[in-house]
């Protein structure tokens, strides 16, 4: 095939799975202490649900997707979308928290 394994596929995959858990917990914890979601979307649903059932519902919707970028039966393709969830997770999600948390934590 393309030289890109099914265990290369596996491992974006579960990138994504530990980004999105990573961006669950610091939205419930980043929440709880009053700072506001910046995402709008996720904002009205933990209005509607609470926080725990919006992240619960959308969360749970995300590895559905994610799931199914994983068993894309072209590999190429899988690894292109994999990557991109990736780095717009990292850049979007996983570093703003960091911004946020990382002075309390070290200060």
């Amino acid at each position: 095939m393309c030289g890109i394994t099914r265990e290369a596929v596996h491992a974006l995959f579960l990138v994504n799975i530990g980004l999105q858990l990573c961006d669950g917990l610091a939205t419930y914890h980043g929440v709880h202490r009053g700072m506001p979601e910046a995402n709008p979307l996720l904002h009205a649903s933990i209005t509607q649900w609470g926080v725990g059932g919006a992240l619960v519902g959308w969360k749970g919707l995300a590895g559905g997707l994610l799931l199914f970028l994983r068993l894309v039966p072209s590999r190429v393709l899988a690894v292109k979308a994999l990557t991109l969830t990736a780095t717009v997770y990292l850049c979007f999600s996983l570093l703003p928290w960091l911004a946020v948390f990382l002075p309390r934590w070290v200060g």
